[in-house]
């Protein structure tokens, strides 16, 4: 029987594309030629009796016994080894290319896979089943002499390769005597030998990738940890107009049976913050310079004041939310949605993390383009409708679909879109501007921690008046808005940990939503509970939080969106921007300094 489908996966990419990649060598992901398009192997949503061979493009040994996988070290390049009962092992590298050329990133739409063998004499079968329109449409298949055509409605995928074109088309296996490339990419002749093709992307996107990963500013400890995560949130930027993707996949659901699949390859302006920030940490601002390219244009246009809480990474505003029934989904929970109905959503956070996100550019001196006065005017404008509607009624951070309150993480927000503000007018020497900010950031301030506190349950509450507990006010101090060794704000990271938490894991909010109570725990909020420990002087217990958080990645060092705190097996999409910003954080957090060692 097949084995079910899991999110033990590898992801490669070039912030063009990206591609997810099983422990059996088997590409079960790529949407083609965006983040957000119609995937070319979909294998991993149409998996209720496991991985099938459609949509899918797999390596087989054959009578394989066992694999194993890792990242080449500080890359984004990927190993899987396969061996069989004879002796025979097999290599398969996985990698999308990316390096500079002629001084600028080169970053084809292609995929590179390369074969060899370890020992004895493998044979091996290649599947490539491309699919479209969402995997209701077979290519129409053409060979030439070094090369395949998968012709599709739309646009031509050629594969051009050293391995017997024949064997390839009939899935004939093969015994696996020199090694092999494949490149998969768009219907363009190669202009060189296939071989010193596929080796030379594979040594320069070693290098790129070495270089980058080398002028990270990791902290002492957990560095490989860092490593793995930075390199994740950047394939996670869609480097051609700089949105970032909250995550890879649509529709893997954030627990079994629950209804809660949803499409996550847009660019949520809340999770760009967070992972601007968590890049920013480390000292790589390149993300940051071209995330802001995106998020200028898409507040260039603020249709009366209001900003979406996500848009499409070609800035697209409508992105309708649609059903595929024909798809099993990931092991056969349906439904598979395509879109995502968010976008009509008020979440009043929005506003904050627009300016949070910008901040650094008006007080970093190393950019390329520092933030100017007129674009200060641009996030005045942001300030005054985060202002405007600071304490009015929303879906949450949490996007809840059928009620809305004044949620306290979207007045946080707000008031931190006043704060900085204020700190931006300082840094020009505009002291008008400067004051006006500070008095409302103040007014808001005094509104949270007055409207927010709950009596009944001694901490900050999810809404103002309400008594029910929610994850998301730990980012108070987050954001800077209280001291953490005030008493309110310790009594709520006490009153969270006895109604959220289970061990390490963290639920986002205990209150019953559109799908009734949460069952998953949310990564991320444990990541905001270490980072709250921390801040309040229980450093023991926050490390051993993180030491927890880092067993419960998949064997590539990667999290999805939620961990089954029973199971410990993740779930929801992936990997998550939010997760990975998670680790990046708290390992900052909790490092033991370098000059402690050195």
């Amino acid at each position: 029987m097949n084995p079910p489908a899991s999110l033990n996966l590898g992801i490669i990419g070039n912030c063009s594309i990206s591609a997810l990649v099983d422990d059996q060598a088997r590409i079960v992901w790529c949407c083609y030629p965006r983040f957000d398009s119609d995937p070319i192997f979909h294998a991993l949503l149409d998996s209720a009796d496991g991985i099938q061979p459609d949509g899918s493009w797999q390596i087989c040994l054959e009578g394989q016994q066992r694999s194993e996988q890792a990242y080449e070290p500080n890359t984004g390049v990927l190993r899987t080894r396969l061996f069989d009962a004879e002796g025979g092992a097999v290599e398969i590298t996985d990698f999308a290319p990316r390096y500079l050329l002629h001084g600028r990133p080169f970053r084809p739409l292609t995929l590179v896979r390369r074969v060899r063998a370890l020992s004895g004499a493998p044979r091996v079968r290649v599947l490539l089943r491309p699919r479209s329109d969402w995997g209701a449409t077979l290519p129409t298949i053409t060979r030439g002499s070094d090369h395949i055509r998968y012709v599709g409605p739309e646009s031509a995928l050629r594969l051009t390769t050293n391995a017997p074109i024949t064997y390839v088309i009939d899935e004939t296996a093969f015994t696996l005597t020199q090694p092999l490339s494949f490149i998969l990419g768009p219907d363009e002749a190669l202009q060189a030998a296939i071989e010193d093709t596929a080796r030379l992307l594979e040594e320069h996107t070693i290098a790129h990738w070495r270089a980058w990963t080398r002028a990270l500013a990791v902290p002492l400890e957990w560095q490989d940890a860092v490593i793995r995560a930075a390199i994740t949130l950047k394939m996670c930027l869609y480097e051609d107009t700089g949105a970032i993707v909250a995550a890879m996949t649509t529709s893997i659901p954030e627990a079994p049976g629950s209804q809660r699949n949803w499409d996550y390859r847009f660019c949520w302006i809340r999770d760009a913050f967070f992972v601007v920030r968590a890049l920013n940490s480390l000292s790589e601002v390149d993300t940051m310079e071209d995330y802001l390219r995106w998020l200028r244009d898409a507040i260039g246009d603020m249709a009366g004041g209001h900003v979406q809480p996500l848009y499409g990474i070609g800035l697209e505003h409508q992105l309708i939310e649609r059903e595929l029934p024909h798809l099993s989904g990931y092991r056969g929970h349906q439904p598979v949605r395509v879109g995502n109905q968010a976008y009509e959503h008020f979440q009043f956070d929005v506003y904050g993390n627009i300016v949070l996100g910008a901040a650094q550019a008006f007080h970093d001196t190393r950019l390329l383009r520092q933030g100017t006065r007129q674009e200060f005017g641009l996030m005045e404008a942001v300030g005054e409708q985060a202002f405007a509607i600071h304490d009015h009624p929303d879906a949450g951070m949490w996007e809840l679909r059928t009620r809305s309150a004044v949620h306290t993480s979207s007045v946080l927000m707000n008031w931190a879109a006043c704060d900085r503000l204020a700190k931006i007018a300082e840094a020009f020497e505009l002291a008008d501007r400067a004051t006006l900010w500070r008095q409302r950031a103040d007014l808001i301030r005094d509104k949270i921690l007055t409207q927010a506190w709950s009596e009944r349950r001694q901490a900050y509450a999810a809404t103002f008046g309400g008594d029910e507990l929610d994850a998301s006010v730990l980012l108070m101090v987050e954001v800077g808005l209280i001291d953490p060794h005030d008493p309110r704000f310790v009594a709520t990271v006490d009153a969270l940990e006895a109604a959220l938490c289970d061990g390490p894991y963290m639920r986002r909010y205990e209150a019953p939503d559109d799908f009734g109570r949460p069952e998953t725990a949310f990564n991320i909020c444990a990541f905001w509970r270490i980072n709250a420990l921390a801040r309040i002087g229980r450093t023991a217990q926050a490390r051993e939080i993180f030491e927890a958080m880092l067993a419960s990645r998949n064997p590539l060092g990667l999290l999805s969106e939620d961990t089954h705190p029973a199971t410990r097996e993740l779930w929801g999409n992936f990997p998550q921007t939010y997760s990975m910003v998670g680790i990046v954080n708290a390992a900052v957090r909790l490092s033991a300094p370098w000059d402690s060692r050195i």
